[in-house]
C-alpha cells in the first residue's frame, strides 16, 4: 500500500483523468452547435430552453457578463433567430428573451449526443464496472455537496 500522501495523489490524478474524460466528451458534444454560436451564447440558449423565458438582467448574471454588454450579445442571438423578445405577461415593464424552435433543436441535439456518448463509453466496460463508476460518481456528488453550479447548468448539466 503507498504512503498516504501519495495515495491521495494517486487519488486525484485518477479523478483528474476521468474529469478531462467528461470534459472531452462534453466538448465533442458542443462541437457542431460551436460552428455557429459562441460558447456564451450556447449557454444562454440552455438556460432559456431549461428555465423558461428570463429577463436579460437575470441572464447576464447568471452567465457572469455586465447587462449593457449582454443587450448586444441578446441583438446577435435575435438577428440569427435563435431567441425572440418578449413582453412579460406578468408586469409587462420587462422584456424576456426566449428560445426559438430552431434553439430548442440545437439544445436538445447535443445533450442527445453527449447522452449517447457516455452511452456507449459505459457499454465497453463489464457491468462491474459500470456499476462502481456509478457508486464512483454518486459518492464524488454527495462530497461535493449541494454547491451552486450555475456554469454546469449553463452547459447543459441538470442542477
Amino acid at each position: 500500500m503507498p504512503p498516504p500522501d501519495q495515495q491521495v495523489d494517486d487519488d486525484v490524478e485518477a479523478v483528474l483523468a476521468g474529469s478531462r474524460a467528461v470534459v472531452g466528451i462534453s466538448v465533442r458534444s458542443l462541437a457542431g452547435a460551436m460552428e455557429s454560436l459562441t460558447l456564451q451564447q450556447y449557454r444562454v440558449l440552455v438556460l432559456i430552453c431549461s428555465r423558461g423565458p428570463l429577463r436579460s438582467g437575470a441572464l447576464a448574471a447568471a452567465i457572469g457578463v455586465h447587462p449593457s454588454t449582454f443587450t448586444r450579445a441578446v441583438d446577435r442571438l435575435v438577428a440569427a433567430g435563435w431567441v425572440t423578445r418578449e413582453d412579460n405577461p406578468d408586469t409587462r415593464r420587462e422584456v424576456l428573451v426566449a428560445p426559438t424552435a430552431r434553439a430548442r433543436v440545437l439544445v436538445a441535439e447535443v445533450l442527445e449526443r453527449r447522452r449517447a456518448e457516455f452511452e456507449a463509453v459505459l457499454s465497453r466496460m463489464s457491468p462491474q464496472d459500470r456499476a462502481a463508476v456509478g457508486e464512483g460518481f454518486a459518492r464524488f456528488a454527495r462530497a461535493v455537496g449541494d454547491a451552486d453550479l450555475p456554469e454546469a447548468a449553463t452547459l447543459g448539466y441538470p442542477a
